[in-house]
């Protein structure tokens, strides 16, 4: 009876620490993707080209990129609660600035702040969660974490078009500032403060070298795909420093009293096999919404609205596949879910390799809507098992490292469909534009010169531009094919994971 009341009593708690911990989560979630659809905005605002206005998603990236990997340390050291409330404050304010900006340096720079300031809300959230919620229900807690930080950057292109379209780039930012606030408020007065360990050594040489090997690693991916990858020297120069940086970091870790990451976070299988699955799970992710938008409105012509609502499945796929996995996390093998969830995905995006122009559009829908369910089966167990046998000692440095590899994996996945859509639009136009002759008998057709005359200015050009939509479609699938086979490829690696234990007398940490 005592524990039934203790447990009525502890839920309200909960529930309040729950909402505010995914305030802040949504709120970084939503930044990662948000502002994307603003830069022609901005770039028309504060007249810069294209290369200048790429900066502003590139310097949140990179400093967000840098400022993963000490959040175990910073709160162990100071704190959780205190780093957790300094972040989101920071980031609140960040947010504002970028707003009120005027200057395209000084949206850079505020850029770089809210970076540095959101790169820790997503690892403290989860461990907050993880912290409060007893072992038991992980499962659960995982399932409503995972739901900010997957619908997230579904929803924030829609959001963001939506905000720019109505009202300006600028809300793009401000929409923060309540978020923000009300996260602050509700953290504060629910969270209670961990246990700070004053005698931790900060590792300076070993963060110096994650840092720089995680800065020429960004600015490797998200600056290659325009000055033609290996073709530069600047890029050239990037990738090296990026591995001979890697080099010395896993060199100086593994010889060094204290090092700047505890090398005992890798001994745990289930976290290490779990990270190259997020990353995989980033690349689909973000890979996929990098890619759909463009393929609705360039290809298909959809208008922005239309495209959002035709995204908007997805999201709702994910958030009902979640609450599924909530409820049944505890009764299910996890690495049966994970199958389940892995081979959904990829039957989605085979699907998608067979778009064409004239797909309609409830494939588009229905195919959303299987990768969001799919996606949803794999985030939240994959996210329970990972930390399932892990000390919980280590747990801030481990969801740290955790969602870094998330962050590669976008960035990675992202640059590399890029590029090869790049690459296949080129050679497909080429390979195609080869058949276009006056000997092709599918163009000698009389219907066909009204609007397809090689034989007139008018007529080639609007032949070519069939040629290039057809050739980017081509590209597309190829897309969609790449992501596909990734998938596949994740499916023999479910059964290198432990089943997660299980813990029924384990206590959660108090919370008030």
């Amino acid at each position: 009876m005592r524990a039934v009341a203790a447990s009525s009593a502890l839920a309200p708690r909960l529930a309040l620490i729950t909402f505010g911990v995914m305030l802040a989560t949504i709120m970084q979630a939503l930044d990662t993707t948000i502002a994307n659809v603003a830069l022609p905005h901005m770039q028309g605002s504060f007249a810069a080209s294209q290369d200048q206005i790429a900066w502003v998603l590139t310097s949140y990236i990179v400093a967000a990129a840098i400022m993963t990997p000490p959040t175990g340390w910073i709160s162990n050291r100071f704190g959780r609660k205190r780093y957790f409330l300094f972040s989101v404050a920071g980031f609140t304010i960040a947010s504002a600035l970028c707003g009120l900006a005027t200057s395209l340096t000084g949206m850079v720079i505020f850029r770089l702040l809210q970076g540095v300031f959101g790169a820790a809300l997503v690892p403290l959230s989860q461990a907050t969660l993880l912290d409060a919620y007893p072992r038991e229900r992980h499962g659960p807690a995982m399932a409503i974490w995972g739901m900010g930080i997957m619908v997230g950057p579904i929803l924030g292109p829609t959001l963001g078009g939506w905000l720019t379209e109505h009202y300006s780039w600028r809300w793009v930012f401000y929409i923060n500032l309540p978020i923000g606030i009300l996260a602050f408020l509700i953290v504060s007065a629910s969270v209670q403060e961990t246990v700070k360990r004053r005698g931790l050594n900060f590792d300076f040489f070993g963060f110096a070298l994650i840092s720089l090997t995680l800065g020429a690693l960004q600015m490797f991916l998200d600056r290659g795909e325009q000055k033609d990858w290996f073709g530069s020297t600047e890029i050239i120069v990037e990738a090296v420093l990026a591995g001979l940086f890697l080099y010395m970091f896993v060199v100086h870790s593994l010889t060094a009293k204290n090092p700047f990451i505890n090398p005992q976070v890798f001994t745990d299988r289930n976290l290490t096999v779990s990270m190259f699955f997020m990353a995989a799970v980033g690349a689909v992710l973000y890979g996929s919404t990098a890619l759909t938008p463009p393929f609705l409105q360039n290809l298909l012509n959809y208008p922005v609205v239309t495209t959002g609502l035709v995204m908007g499945p997805r999201g709702i796929g994910t958030m009902f596949a979640m609450m599924i996995v909530g409820r049944t996390i505890n009764r299910v093998d996890v690495r049966l879910m994970l199958t389940f969830g892995f081979g959904l995905l990829a039957y989605s995006l085979w699907w998608m390799v067979g778009f064409s122009l004239n797909v309609p559009i409830w494939e588009i829908v229905v195919s959303g809507l299987l990768q969001g369910f799919g996606l949803g089966f794999v985030f939240v167990p994959m996210t329970t098992i990972a930390f399932s046998t892990l000390r919980p000692e280590l747990r801030n440095e481990g969801t740290g490292i955790y969602n870094l590899m998330r962050n590669i994996g976008a960035s990675a996945g992202i640059s590399a469909l890029t590029a090869l859509l790049i690459q296949n639009i080129q050679v497909n136009h080429s390979s195609l534009a080869a058949h276009v002759t006056p000997f092709n008998r599918a163009l000698q057709d009389p219907a066909l010169h009204s609007f397809w005359n090689l034989h007139s200015a008018s007529g080639l050009a609007a032949l070519n531009a069939e040629v290039g939509r057809q050739a980017a479609m081509i590209a597309y699938i190829d897309d969609f094919k790449a992501l596909m086979l990734l998938t596949l490829a994740m499916l023999p690696l479910i059964w290198l994971l432990s089943p997660a234990r299980k813990a029924p007398g384990l206590k959660p940490v108090p919370v008030d």
